[in-house]
């Protein structure tokens, strides 16, 4: 879902604004930090930037093939209404 590379980036930054004191302890931090960053990202409702592409480019077709079907049921329409119009037709 997320590259590690970031996710390592980012806990070593949140670790390295820590006080002096705590930054001892900075192997443990990060595993914690990590853990809990793990943690609250995966329970978000996120999608690769892949599965995102993918949808995009079916939505982007689904789109053509509706404006495709929408002219022509406008052209049958019109057929209908101007073979309608002869005075074959009764009501």
């Amino acid at each position: 879902m997320f590259d590690p590379k970031h996710l390592d980036d980012l806990t070593r930054r949140l670790t390295g604004s820590l006080p002096q004191g705590l930054q001892a302890l900075q192997q443990d931090m990060e595993r914690n930090m990590r853990a809990m960053l793990e943690a609250g990202l995966a329970k978000l409702d996120l999608v690769t930037r892949e599965e995102f592409d993918v949808q995009s480019a079916v939505l982007a077709r689904t789109r053509a093939k509706l404006e495709h079907l929408e002219t022509q049921v406008a052209e049958l329409e019109k057929a209908l209404k101007i073979g309608g119009n002869d005075g074959s037709a009764t009501p």
